[in-house]
């Protein structure tokens, strides 16, 4: 499975293009410009599995690193404060993980 087959090239390149430069990615925005706040949460479940790289059924602070590159592997890897951020707005029950509901949440929220 590719991410394009869930979401547009042309739509995941207009998000990257927003948030290139270190410190510019702001979840909410990047979701809406990639489409991804528009899918059912069982196609945002869909694109949590793919960005999920170890298949654990969460997302820790090393693979939101690479929350980008999952979508463009030339895309730069986000800052530490940047992932910090992510973390923080998605991590609801606070154990240093997001999980696919919780990833759900942040994205439709």
């Amino acid at each position: 499975m590719s991410i394009t087959d869930l979401l547009s090239a042309e739509d995941i390149a207009a998000a990257l293009q927003e948030c290139q430069d270190p410190d510019t990615f702001e979840p909410q925005k990047f979701f809406q410009t990639s489409g991804l706040s528009k899918m059912s949460a069982s196609q945002v479940k869909d694109v949590f599995r793919f960005i999920d790289n170890d298949q654990s059924g969460y997302l820790d602070e090393e693979e939101l690193k690479f929350f980008l590159q999952k979508f463009e592997s030339g895309a730069r890897e986000l800052t530490e404060s940047e992932t910090k951020s992510l973390m923080a707005a998605a991590d609801n029950d606070g154990d240093g993980k997001i999980g696919a509901e919780e990833f759900q949440e942040m994205v439709h929220s």
